[in-house]
């Protein structure tokens, strides 16, 4: 063979080679796409599946949860509704408990409003000996416009002890208990007005003025603490042998606060009515502080048979 056609024949086995090396690449070039286009296809196909199935399973359970909803969503009433006449009805027939505090609170009003609207008139007229029936710029017309200028310290008085009482009945309650706090209060006021009635003197004025803050302070949380622990502990009465009686029926506290609140406006009512008359016939303006005193008493008397339930 010669030395051309030898290397004729060695070209073109060599573009043989190459030529078939090119067939390969490209064969496994397609293979790898045909490959990643069937893995891609198959995970498509995989997430549809995935979430037919579990829409197909959890179809149920999420309809029993929409149901469970749908029950917590309506509240049920195990409570029957009250009518109109049952509230009114409940006002009337109060629990003894309730009758007791709304019976002492309305004897204590009687005997704060006594002071707080008479008060300074009993000193023009009893401390000071004037009379307001006199001529303008007589001696006892002026006496008496100065007894009702010195009432008002009086009445100053008054309201310094309230609030300064009103600082410690917490605490007193806490220590001596509420029954003790609540009838001590009571006489303490009822030895006030007592010794004032006595003495008609000025100093009396200034010095026994600050029981009437102690009882006003006392009228202003007492009651509404007995009320409020009734309904805390959901009981309004005691059998014979001293145990609480669970409350049956439907009692509003704000229904019953605003019971006790009215007694003020029964108190003025009552007084406006008979005060006049008894000032008229003792035929002098001490009646109204002996009155005072007497109420004050009969408030604590009351008191005592208030149902405390370990207040």
């Amino acid at each position: 063979m010669e030395p051309n056609e030898k290397s004729e024949l060695e070209n073109t086995s060599t573009n043989y080679g190459a030529m078939k090396n090119d067939d390969e690449y490209k064969n496994n070039e397609s293979v790898f796409e045909t490959t990643t286009v069937a893995a891609t296809e198959q995970v498509f196909a995989n997430k549809e599946n995935i979430g037919e199935t579990s829409f197909t399973v959890n179809q149920e359970p999420m309809m029993h949860r929409t149901e469970s909803a749908t029950d917590f969503s309506v509240p049920q009433n195990s409570e029957e509704v009250q009518s109109l006449s049952h509230y009114l009805l409940s006002i009337v027939y109060m629990p003894y408990s309730l009758r007791i505090v709304c019976l002492t609170n309305l004897f204590c009003w009687m005997a704060h409003v006594c002071y707080s609207l008479y008060f300074t008139d009993f000193v023009g007229e009893a401390v000071f000996n004037g009379d307001p029936r006199a001529m303008e710029g007589t001696i006892p017309q002026r006496r008496y416009e100065e007894g009702v200028r010195f009432g008002c310290w009086g009445m100053a008085m008054y309201s310094l002890s309230c609030a300064c009482y009103s600082l410690v009945i917490d605490k007193l309650i806490q220590r001596f208990r509420a029954k003790s706090v609540y009838v001590g209060g009571l006489l303490f006021y009822c030895v006030g007005m007592t010794l004032m009635a006595l003495t008609r003197a000025k100093f009396s004025v200034i010095m026994f003025s600050w029981t009437a803050g102690v009882m006003y302070s006392t009228l202003f949380t007492m009651p509404y603490l007995l009320v409020a622990h009734y309904h805390s502990v959901d009981t309004f009465e005691v059998d014979g042998s001293g145990c609480a009686k669970l409350g049956s029926g439907v009692r509003g506290l704000g229904t019953d606060v605003a019971i006790v609140s009215s007694m003020v406006f029964l108190a003025q009512f009552i007084l406006s009515m008979c005060m006049g008359t008894i000032v008229k016939l003792a035929g002098t303006t001490t009646a109204v502080i002996s009155t005072a005193s007497f109420l004050s008493f009969c408030g604590a008397l009351s008191a005592t048979k208030i149902v405390y339930l370990d207040l």
